[in-house]
């Protein structure tokens, strides 16, 4: 096995980069995003690459191509997690590209096209409340307001920066020409049952999937408990019950790949349990790989709550505070993926992302495309019983490889 078992304990090793004695949470800048970055780094000098922090302390390890002068391949993912991760969300990405720059070094193969390697220093947004800080920069969306970002102990993201040993007045530096970048590819873990539930090794991403998140405020009317009779109550919590059941039914039965998921719902100042709950707001995730699907849910289930809020008589208020396009992936390059996999005897399957990756940022800046590893353990993934077998991460880097090695880019004169 020339990939997947060499992987694997790298991620047991970056595993123990983290922040506190149990679990593994590593966060933008901390230690242990310098003591996972360092490790990175020594793996892809050992690789054969030219390599060190940008600015904002991402990784990039470079490999020289044979024409100076061609577009780079750029691919990579992120090296931070959510607090109480897995060992693979993100790292795998990293790990996988630095194992076959690695082999055609091994090899003396220089290709033609260049080939940079990017471990992002921030994509969940744990830290800052900012996701996908270094593929923002890259591509030309990073925000200086971030920079006066504070994290939970109050230190702004520059001050973070210094303390690092970044550049937070130098994050221009990191945006790159997109004509200098052949195309951007991801290999990630899927974070889903698809691939496992078809004993698939690998799979090429479509789409990765929009998000609305939605914040819903529900005023009726406050009560005591033992004296205000049923027909007579404006209850927001029942309500708001009505509402969540209303948008998981939408959910379940639209035919078209979306999701929606209430993930908070809270009662003004707590609740008390003699006490009919007078406001209660709740949030809602909608997710799917096609916009315009995303907005006729969104319309279908506003007005279901609505028309609940109505009948209820009680007051329901939308904000929409976060939305995200959906980032459709480059069909040349899905087709390229699909070959390398068809070579390995792989089954090729095509399947949308419902989460969101630092892919997400190139898209429309450059061709983009996303490889799926699959998960174990039921598809399990931001959660230390994450798993992957040394046999998937080797198929996943041997494609990942036959990708890169026979990579022709799209005729600007194709149709």
């Amino acid at each position: 096995m020339r990939f997947g078992t060499e992987i694997l304990k790298q991620a047991d090793f970056l595993a123990t980069c983290s922040q506190g004695s149990s679990g593994i949470t590593r966060t933008y800048l901390s230690d242990a995003h310098r003591q996972a970055g360092d490790y990175l780094l020594g793996l892809m000098r050992e690789a054969g690459m030219q390599a060190g922090y940008d600015a904002l302390g991402n990784v990039v390890g470079r490999y020289p191509g044979l024409e100076a002068d061609s577009p780079v391949i750029v691919t990579g993912s992120h090296q931070d997690s959510v607090v109480d991760a897995g060992r693979y969300d993100g790292l795998f990405g990293i790990l996988s590209p630095i194992a076959c720059i690695k082999d055609l070094h091994r090899r003396g193969v220089r290709l033609r096209h260049g080939i940079e390697v990017i471990g992002f220093g921030d994509e969940e947004g744990v830290r800052f409340e900012v996701t996908m800080i270094g593929s923002a920069a890259l591509t030309g969306s990073f925000d200086v307001n971030w920079l006066d970002r504070c994290d939970d102990a109050g230190i702004t993201m520059r001050r973070a920066l210094e303390n690092f040993g970044g550049n937070a007045d130098a994050w221009q530096s990191v945006r790159r020409d997109p004509g200098r970048i052949a195309c951007f590819i991801e290999s990630h873990i899927e974070q889903g049952p698809v691939l496992l539930s078809e004993n698939l090794p690998v799979g090429v991403v479509t789409a990765i999937a929009g998000v609305s998140r939605l914040r819903a405020s529900v005023v009726g009317l406050a009560g005591h408990a033992g004296t205000v009779p049923m027909a007579n109550r404006r209850d927001a919590l029942a309500a708001a019950a009505e509402m969540v059941l209303a948008i998981e039914r939408l959910a379940q039965s639209d035919p078209s790949p979306v999701v929606a998921t209430v993930g908070k719902i809270s009662v003004a100042g707590g609740g008390a349990i003699n006490v009919i709950p007078g406001r209660v707001e709740f949030t809602v995730d909608l997710r799917s790989p096609d916009d315009a699907i995303r907005r006729t849910a969104e319309a279908a289930l506003t007005n279901a709550c609505n028309a609940i809020a109505a009948q209820r008589k009680v007051v329901l208020e939308w904000q929409r505070f976060f939305d995200l396009n959906a980032a459709p992936c480059d069909p040349y390059l899905q087709e390229q993926l699909a070959s390398a996999i068809g070579e390995h005897g792989v089954k090729v399957r095509r399947l949308p992302s419902g989460a969101g990756h630092d892919a997400m940022k190139f898209a429309g800046f450059t061709p983009m495309a996303m490889l799926f590893v699959r998960c174990g353990n039921g598809g399990i993934s931001h959660n230390p019983l994450e798993i992957m077998t040394a046999e998937d991460a080797e198929v996943a880097t041997s494609v990942l490889l036959r990708f890169l090695e026979d990579f022709e880019p799209k005729s600007p004169h194709a149709a």
